[in-house]
């Protein structure tokens, strides 16, 4: 213990044997012990002392388009990094799409690191893309650390990335289970989109109308089949639809390697309060009705979805316009998700432990980062500090993204994050931050 610089004590520290009260000794930026409440700090040791707020493990956002470089305007690493750093969130892979270039090819990644470097408030790796004839590029992508492989199979919605049809996604899926990486899908059918009713106009309902369930559950089904057929390991991004639940709970229960996420605004937000026009609301697929989201919760308790991640996907305001057919389909949330995720989740019986699980301890191993997510002993020491019973009412004035349209605009949130930690520095504490301190990670780091 004589090399630890750093002691955080608090009486409710979430660790993987539960909450307790108990000291986190830090040295070198890693977690060396979590001791007694009470135990001695050792010489020359540093103290913080939390008293009954809540020191849990900085979350791990898999799921992020910072659009940065190409499309900066929309977001970037400097303003997506802060607002994740203000949310809890010390760890974030970007998704490949939005910016320009994507991340398609070795050189193209090559151009988002050094983006990225310099600007980074927390942690940050990088998912490669999966195009439709970049088959001869995922090899060397993976090699190169890349988490894994974002696909489409409907239109993503910029051109630069093209969707996979049945055909490339087995070629595609072929390769990538060659070398046992990892594929990720945003899964809904372009037959049944295409076959849905389009209208525009600002009726939310008519654009609900237009992504509809069996879209996802078709897709779904699709990409359980092949992971099947070809013994490969896929994750299937935002599910929206319950529909698909039961399907994906019997490809688990016949070993089919498939994991599954969701998202805070489709846990949190209703098609029911929607207004119309109100196009922050507006993402693919798209928030679905409150019975839906039951279901949802439902399979997050019982294990069938395995995390939660924000989908952040920011525009400029313009994009957001009132005709909900052609406005831009994002939803920016990194700087709210545990706070919203919390507030949902104490009113339906869960407790920290299993926001953690869901947004830290599991999106950790998703991408295999063996450092991240859990307070023990070798871990990366990456904190968020939570008054979980204080509540604050969302004034996108006060948000870190750059473009601070939010879904959850005048929404009063339990959870305040008071402070964030990154291997053990303080990188934002009551609206204050550091100069960038992050990281760019590789996978197997």
């Amino acid at each position: 213990m004589s090399d630890v610089e750093l002691v955080l004590r608090s009486t409710r520290v979430i660790t993987p044997e539960g909450t307790r009260a108990a000291s986190v000794a830090v040295a070198a930026g890693r977690i060396t012990a979590v001791l007694a409440h009470d135990a001695a700090v050792p010489a020359g040791a540093r103290l913080e002392d939390f008293g009954d707020d809540v020191l849990l493990p900085g979350l791990v956002d898999t799921h992020v388009h910072v659009n940065d470089p190409g499309r900066t305007e929309w977001e970037g690493f400097w303003t997506a990094t802060r607002a994740a750093a203000a949310g809890g969130i010390t760890t974030l892979i970007d998704m490949p799409l939005n910016s320009l270039p994507p991340t398609t090819t070795v050189d193209n990644l090559r151009t988002k690191r050094e983006v990225a470097r310099s600007k980074a408030h927390i942690d940050v790796g990088f998912w490669g893309g999966a195009l439709p004839d970049n088959v001869k590029d995922l090899r060397p992508l993976h090699d190169a650390g890349v988490f894994g492989f974002k696909a489409f199979l409907s239109p993503s919605g910029v051109d630069e990335f093209p969707h996979l049809d049945q055909d490339r996604l087995a070629r595609s899926l072929t390769e990538i289970a060659g070398f046992g990486g990892l594929l990720i899908v945003h899964a809904e059918d372009p037959h049944h989109l295409a076959a849905a009713p389009q209208k525009a106009g600002q009726k939310y309902a008519d654009f609900l109308a237009s992504r509809p369930r069996h879209a996802e559950d078709a897709a779904i089904a699709n990409l359980v089949a092949q992971a099947e057929r070809l013994h490969a390991r896929v994750h299937v991004l935002h599910l929206s639809s319950s529909d698909a639940l039961p399907l994906i709970a019997a490809a688990k229960a016949e070993g089919v390697r498939i994991t599954v996420e969701t998202c805070p605004h489709y846990l949190t937000l209703t098609a029911e309060e929607v207004p119309d026009g109100a196009s922050e609301f507006k993402c693919c697929p798209p928030i679905r009705e409150a019975a839906n989201q039951d279901l949802l919760w439902q399979a997050l308790a019982d294990g069938t979805i395995d995390c939660v991640v924000t989908d952040h996907s920011p525009s400029t305001a313009d994009l957001k316009t009132d005709d909900f057919a052609t406005a831009w389909g994002g939803i920016s949330g990194l700087q709210l998700s545990l706070s919203a995720v919390w507030t949902e989740a104490r009113t339906r019986g869960h407790d920290l432990e299993d926001v953690v699980r869901w947004m830290s301890e599991r999106t950790a191993r998703l991408v295999g980062l063996r450092q991240k997510g859990a307070i023990e002993a070798g871990r990366d020491a990456d904190f968020a500090v939570l008054a979980p019973d204080e509540t604050f009412t969302v004034d996108p004035a006060a948000l870190q993204h750059r473009n601070r349209v939010t879904a959850y605009a005048g929404k009063t949130l339990s959870g305040v994050v008071k402070s964030t930690w990154l291997r053990g520095q303080r990188i934002v504490a009551d609206g204050e931050f550091t100069e960038p301190k992050g990281q760019l990670l590789a996978r197997g780091t």
